[in-house]
């Protein structure tokens, strides 16, 4: 049972106040005794005194009993809050972090710039997973655990530059070290987004080994080979002016990635612009979306202070006005 903005914990109780009636009907036909009233002085005052004590009486009991009904229904208001949560998915990014990233060849940024810009719009798409950042170029370094904690994870991502770690590409090594960070991660969705625009030269890691270990672990990897086909401005080193760059040819193992994506059951995307970048990260996002579940939490505030407040109170009356007329009948 219940009323707009108030609930009964226990309902059932108020069926006692149908019987109220019928009890106050069988009272009404009893014949009362001939003298009522235990002290002369009432008498003194008149039959209208003497009435109008006995229906305050008759009031007072009957909101005891009604109050005392009440409170032991347990009235209370409900407040009800609703909350969405998902499964939630855990996310290693694992970011290249080589020289060769600041190729320009994603004109009129830089592959650093492109891959940084596309991650973070990656990461507003989530709402409620946990997203972790390992950088990468000859080791790997965990930057930031998982966490739902999104500007600190955007910060990370910002600050990610060359030349933090040691130059090379252990694909293998940064594969470890994010299946590393998963492996006891809540939930079921392990996943690692891992670019990288060059060829595993460094790391005594075997990618394909590390990627065997990764799925035992439940970790399913997206590779994504970031760069154009042909040549490339690539720095070389630094000149008055600044780095200095030479065209080289481009050099993504896409054999490997492809493989290494497919041990795990995830998928290689090769990034050979901007704008396929964004379209990679966005159908990452869309295949690792989990179905939203709502769940709905009512707090209650008990009111049943009230009511039994209000019968103490008549409790209370009934038994001063019964003290002066006496019992009644």
């Amino acid at each position: 049972m219940s009323f707009p903005h108030l609930e009964f914990g226990s309902p059932w109780v108020l069926a006692l106040l149908l019987l109220l009636p019928a009890w106050w009907a069988w009272r009404r036909r009893r014949r009362p005794p001939a003298i009522v009233f235990s002290r002369v002085g009432v008498l003194a005052n008149g039959p209208r005194a003497g009435r109008a004590i006995a229906r305050a009486l008759v009031v007072a009991r009957n909101l005891v009993l009604v109050g005392l009904i009440i409170a032991l229904a347990r009235p209370r208001s409900a407040g009800r809050a609703e909350q969405s949560t998902t499964e939630g998915i855990n996310i290693i990014i694992a970011f290249d972090i080589s020289s060769s990233m600041l190729a320009e060849d994603f004109q009129p940024q830089n592959r650093l710039e492109v891959a940084r810009d596309k991650v973070k719009q990656f990461i507003a798409m989530r709402n409620s997973d946990r997203i972790g950042v390992v950088a990468f170029s000859g080791e790997a370094l965990t930057q930031v655990p998982l966490t739902t904690d999104y500007p600190v994870v955007m910060a990370a991502v910002d600050n990610l530059q060359p030349g933090q770690l040691e130059d090379g590409t252990a694909i293998g090594t940064a594969i470890a070290t994010a299946a590393n960070r998963l492996r006891d991660a809540p939930g079921n969705s392990r996943v690692v987004v891992l670019l990288t625009d060059g060829v595993n030269n460094r790391g005594s890691i075997d990618p394909r080994t590390a990627a065997q270990a990764a799925a035992a672990f439940g970790v399913k990897i997206y590779t994504i080979g970031v760069g154009t086909e042909g040549m490339a401005p690539v720095p070389v080193g630094r000149g008055v002016f600044g780095l200095r760059y030479e065209n080289r040819p481009v050099e993504i193992d896409d054999a490997l990635l492809t493989d290494v994506a497919k041990r795990t059951g995830g998928r290689y995307f090769r990034a050979r612009d901007a704008a396929a970048l964004q379209r990679i990260t966005e159908e990452i996002d869309r295949l690792e979306r989990t179905p939203v579940r709502t769940r709905v939490y009512t707090r209650y505030s008990e009111l049943y202070r009230w009511p039994l407040g209000i019968a103490l109170l008549a409790l209370a009356l009934e038994l001063s006005l019964a003290a002066w007329r006496g019992p009644l009948p």
